[in-house]
C-alpha cells in the first residue's frame, strides 16, 4: 500500500515539474516576441546626414532656350561654271585664302589661241577703221564704208572681250577671304559645268539661326544679347541677335531668329549644334533653388525642408532622469545585509548618471531636426538653379543632397562640408 501511494506522488511530482518547466518556454517565448515586437515598434531609424542650403531672394536672370545650328557670315561651295580637264590645284585643305586668290586652273590652251586670233583681227579692223576715217576727211572715202569700218572694229573689240570672258571661267577664284576646306577633284581629272571644287568659309564671325514658340516672340528684339555653348550649363560665347523673321512658320508655329557671334579662335565650325540662351532683363528677389532639391514623382514637384523637433517629441526623455533620483537615494541608505553585493547595481547606477550630463548639455545646443515633405510648384531654370513660384519661403532650409532615401518626420544631421552644386574639381582646390 505505501508503495502504491509513492508511486503515485512521484507521478503527480513528474508531472508538475514537467507542467512548470513546459510553462515556463512557453512564457519565456511569449515575452521574447513580445519584447522584439515592442523594441522594433518604439525603435527610431538613425538620422540621415544631408546637404542643405538656406532660401533667399536674389537676382535672377531670365532668358528664352533654344536649340541651334551655327553657319558661316560668308560661306559657300565653289563650283566651276565651264566644263575641262583639271590642270593645276592650288591650294591644301584649311588653307587661309586671300579675296580673288586662284584655286584652280583648267586647261584653257584653246581659248588663249582664239583669243590671240580675235586679239589680231581686233587690230587689224582697227587700223581700218583708222584709215577709212582719214579717207573720209580727205573726201575720197565714203560714209558707208566708214560705218562699215567702225562696226567691224567694235564687234572684233567686243568678241575680244567675250574671249576674255571664256578665259576667265577656266579659272576659279575665291569669292573672298576665308579657310578653304578639302579638295573634291584631282589633278587632270575632267569636271562638268556645276562640279563641287572646295568649301570656302570665313570663319571670323558665325551665324546662329535657331527657333522659338510664338509665345516668346514679345520677349526679343534686335540687339540682345546671346549666350551660346556647346553643351552643359557653359555658354562661353556672347553675341547679339541680328534678325527677326517677320512670319511665323504655321505648320510648327516656331519663328526663325539669327544672331551673330566673333569666333576669333576658330572654337566654332559651321553646321555645329550649339545650345542658345537670350537674356532678358534682371528679376529681383526671386526664390530658387538647385536643382539637386528638386524631387519630382507622381503626385507632383516636392522638396524636404529641415525643421527642429517639436518639444513633444523630446519629452519622453525627461522622466529618466526623475527615475535616477530614486536609484541615486537609494544608495545613500545603508544596506541590511551583504553591503558589498548592493553597492554593485547603484554604482552600475551611477555610472551613467554621472557621464548624461555632458551629453545631454551638448545635446541641448544642437537642437533635433526633421524633415518636413514641402510639395511646391516650380518655375522657370537656368545655370543649375530653378526658380520656386509657390511653396517655398525664405529663410527655408532645404535639403540639397541625400534625399533619395528620405521621407516625413524623419531626423536628419546637416553636414554641409561638401556643396553638390560644385564640381568636385573646385571643391578639392578650394580645401
Amino acid at each position: 500500500m505505501f508503495k502504491r501511494i509513492l508511486r503515485i506522488f512521484l507521478i503527480i511530482l513528474v508531472l508538475v515539474v514537467l507542467v512548470l518547466v513546459v510553462s515556463s518556454i512557453v512564457g519565456l517565448n511569449i515575452m521574447r516576441d513580445f519584447g522584439t515586437k515592442q523594441f522594433f515598434a518604439t525603435m527610431k531609424p538613425p538620422a540621415a546626414t544631408v546637404s542643405t542650403t538656406v532660401a533667399n531672394p536674389s537676382n535672377w536672370t531670365p532668358g528664352v532656350e533654344a536649340i541651334g545650328t551655327v553657319r558661316a557670315v560668308r560661306g559657300v561651295d565653289l563650283t566651276v561654271e565651264t566644263a575641262g580637264i583639271v590642270k593645276e590645284v592650288t591650294f591644301h585643305a584649311n588653307d587661309k585664302v586671300a579675296a580673288n586668290a586662284v584655286l584652280l586652273q583648267l586647261d584653257d590652251a584653246v581659248e588663249r589661241a582664239d583669243l590671240d586670233a580675235q586679239k589680231a583681227q581686233a587690230a587689224l579692223d582697227q587700223v581700218s577703221l583708222t584709215r577709212a576715217i582719214e579717207l573720209t576727211k580727205r573726201g575720197v572715202g565714203s560714209d558707208s564704208t566708214l560705218d562699215s569700218a567702225r562696226a567691224a572694229a567694235s564687234a572684233s573689240a567686243s568678241q575680244v572681250t567675250r574671249l576674255q570672258a571664256v578665259l576667265d571661267q577656266k579659272q576659279l577664284t575665291a569669292p573672298f577671304a576665308g579657310t578653304v576646306g578639302i579638295p573634291k577633284i584631282d589633278l587632270g581629272q575632267y569636271i562638268a559645268p556645276g562640279t563641287s571644287v572646295v568649301t570656302l568659309q570665313d570663319l571670323d564671325t558665325m551665324r546662329v539661326d535657331f527657333t522659338v514658340p510664338e509665345q516668346q516672340l514679345p520677349l526679343l528684339k534686335i540687339g540682345q544679347t546671346v549666350r551660346i555653348g556647346l553643351g552643359g550649363d557653359d555658354k562661353p560665347f556672347a553675341g547679339a541677335i541680328r534678325g527677326i523673321d517677320p512670319k511665323i512658320d504655321p505648320s510648327s508655329r516656331l519663328v526663325n531668329i539669327r544672331a551673330e557671334v566673333a569666333n576669333p579662335d576658330g572654337k566654332l565650325t559651321p553646321g555645329q549644334f550649339v545650345q542658345v540662351r537670350v537674356e532678358l532683363p534682371e528679376e529681383q528677389n526671386v526664390l530658387s533653388l538647385p536643382q539637386t532639391a528638386l524631387t519630382t514623382s507622381l503626385y507632383g514637384d516636392y522638396i524636404f525642408v529641415v525643421q527642429p523637433a517639436k518639444s513633444a517629441e523630446a519629452a519622453p526623455a525627461q522622466p529618466a532622469k526623475a527615475e535616477e533620483k530614486p536609484a541615486a537615494a537609494a544608495t545613500d541608505k545603508p544596506a541590511d545585509a551583504k553591503p558589498a553585493d548592493a553597492m554593485k547595481p547603484a554604482a552600475d547606477a551611477m555610472k551613467p548618471a554621472a557621464t548624461d550630463p555632458a551629453k545631454s548639455a551638448a545635446e541641448g545646443d544642437k537642437p533635433a531636426l526633421v524633415l518636413s515633405q514641402v510639395f511646391v510648384k516650380p518655375g522657370r531654370r537656368n545655370q543649375g538653379m530653378v526658380e520656386i513660384v509657390d511653396g517655398l519661403k525664405a529663410g527655408d532650409e532645404v535639403v540639397t543632397a541625400g534625399q533619395n532615401r528620405l521621407f516625413n518626420g524623419m531626423s536628419v544631421n546637416v553636414d554641409n562640408t561638401i556643396d553638390p552644386t560644385k564640381s568636385a574639381n573646385k571643391q578639392a582646390d578650394q580645401q
